[in-house]
């Protein structure tokens, strides 16, 4: 029997402020990153950097998530209601984010941090990526809590019994029903034919779980300049374009090409070649060792 999502998206509130768990992900990935990074830092792995230059670090790329996340969205997924109301950028609490607009904002960040300290840009994009799929993966996990971003239905397929019917991607006389009332349906087993794909726990699997195992692990030791980086970027590419075959494509767009091609697979074709290529590079670079300390 699917399951059916009934998660409060609200963690708590203080007075007039809700506090999401969306929210909450995101502080809980960045948490962990900084962890990770500053143990790092202390192992010497970028020479010349300190806690205080690391948070510097560390404040720029959460500038870079948010800013390039938000508009990567709108030039990426929604550029029509960009272009007929600009002001709808600054609107975040609607929702919207981009992976690959947040990339390209942290890279950004990365290449400016690096400017500043004299340090290769690969040398420091290399040292952040390990600390990148924790956010991944919390910030599925927060899609999941909030009911979005939900798979294309699993009725017929081998996946059924990992089906979840989400409320807001029933259709019409189940879509706005009070959660007393869906329970009732759903009990009733009337629901059962709108169960989908949770594919935003795939991807909290893959980009996350998956993601950051391997790469601390690789990571462990050092790594040849673009090695790291090309891992990543091969990883997150190829994961992200596999799930897209069973993730539901943005309505707005729909499929690109091809009766399958959507706008996330689009967007991870680059990132699959740029990780070959970073790693077919990094066979002749130096290698950037710890600093003693």
């Amino acid at each position: 029997m699917p399951y059916l999502h009934q998660i409060d998206p609200i963690a708590f509130s203080l007075g007039p402020l809700k506090v999401h768990w969306y929210g909450l992900m995101y502080l809980l990935g960045f948490a962990v990153a900084w962890w990770l990074g500053q143990r790092r830092v202390r192992a010497g792995r970028l020479p010349g950097v300190d806690d205080n230059a690391f948070s510097d670090l560390m404040f720029y790329a959460m500038l870079g998530v948010v800013l390039g996340g938000r508009v990567g969205y709108m030039l990426f997924y929604d550029l029509p209601v960009f272009l007929h109301n600009p002001l709808q950028i600054v609107r975040v609490w609607e929702g919207g984010m981009s992976f690959h607009g947040g990339l390209l904002g942290v890279l950004i960040a990365v290449a400016w941090w690096s400017r500043r300290h004299r340090l290769h840009f690969f040398d420091t994009v290399d040292f952040i990526a390990p600390l990148v799929p924790a956010g991944l993966g919390f910030g599925r996990i927060g899609n999941f809590i909030g009911g979005e971003l939900w798979g294309k239905p699993v009725a017929g397929t081998v996946f059924e019994r990992l089906g979840v019917i989400f409320p807001r991607a029933l259709p019409p006389p189940f879509a706005g029903m009070d959660p007393a009332t869906l329970r009732a349906q759903y009990d009733a087993g009337l629901l059962d034919a709108f169960a989908r794909h949770p594919s935003q726990l795939y991807q909290a699997t893959l980009e996350g779980l998956v993601m950051f195992a391997v790469l601390v692990w690789y990571s462990r030791r050092p790594r040849p300049r673009y090695a790291v980086s090309g891992l990543f970027a091969l990883l997150y590419g190829s994961f992200r374009f596999l799930v897209e075959f069973v993730r539901e494509p943005d309505p707005q767009l729909g499929y690109l090409a091809f009766g399958w091609l959507t706008m996330g697979q689009l967007l991870s074709l680059p990132l699959i070649l740029l990780g070959l290529f970073w790693l077919w590079r990094s066979r002749t670079a130096p290698t950037l060792m710890p600093e003693a300390r």
